[in-house]
């Protein structure tokens, strides 16, 4: 049988062909040079902004007062009245302008009626901020001799506006004072029937301490 030499592991031979030994040296040397390099000339890694941007909560909701809640840079209203008047004073001025009534009148009538609750509602059926007395409703009940007494009034649903509802009960008080040629009859006749003059006299009172 005949040996392969070379099949056995000869460090004799090694050594008379250094070259062998060498070549893989320098790939692994050339390979490391490369990878270093390419450490070198890459660019730094960025995060965008956009990324870490932390998120802002957000913001509180203000209740801002509406159109038919604030007062007119215009408006003549004693700033002795409550609140309540205060916020349809922009309602009020356009409507005494129009009608050509004092301002605090209006607020006068306003605070005795309904003290400026849009929702206001009486026993016998008066509605709104002028408590005005609607063609339906419990208001339907009141019979006069030609049928219903407020047939021809706006109807509840009409009369809960607070803008129409001021100018609807200025509308009916102008109407009244020039009728009955006094402030003090207009307003007996714009208050309840059967109580005289003291409606009247609440409401003027009410003028006087307010303006």
């Amino acid at each position: 049988m005949i040996k392969n030499k070379n099949l056995k592991s000869c460090p004799e031979a090694e050594m008379n062909h250094p070259s062998k030994a060498i070549f893989p040296a320098v790939i692994v040397g050339i390979l490391l040079v490369v990878g270093i390099s390419r450490l070198l000339l890459s660019p730094p890694s960025v995060v965008q902004a956009s990324d870490v941007e932390p998120t802002t909560p957000p913001a509180e909701q203000v209740n801002t007062p509406q159109p038919e809640e604030m007062a007119s840079d215009d408006c003549t209203l004693s700033n002795r009245y409550p609140e309540n008047i205060q916020q349809w004073c922009a309602y009020i001025q356009h409507a005494a302008t129009e009608h050509q009534l004092d301002p605090n009148l209006i607020a006068a009538v306003m605070l005795q009626e309904s003290g400026g609750n849009p929702d206001a509602y009486s026993r016998s059926g008066a509605v709104g901020l002028m408590q005005v007395m609607p063609r339906d409703g419990k208001a339907a009940e009141f019979m006069c001799v030609n049928g219903p007494c407020f047939a021809n009034r706006p109807s509840s649903q009409e009369l809960f506006d607070p803008q129409f509802n001021i100018e609807y009960g200025v509308r009916m008080l102008v109407g009244l004072i020039q009728r009955k040629g006094d402030v003090r009859e207009a307003l007996k006749s714009y208050g309840p029937m059967d109580v005289g003059y003291s409606y009247a006299d609440k409401v003027l009172t009410i003028y006087q301490n307010y303006r």
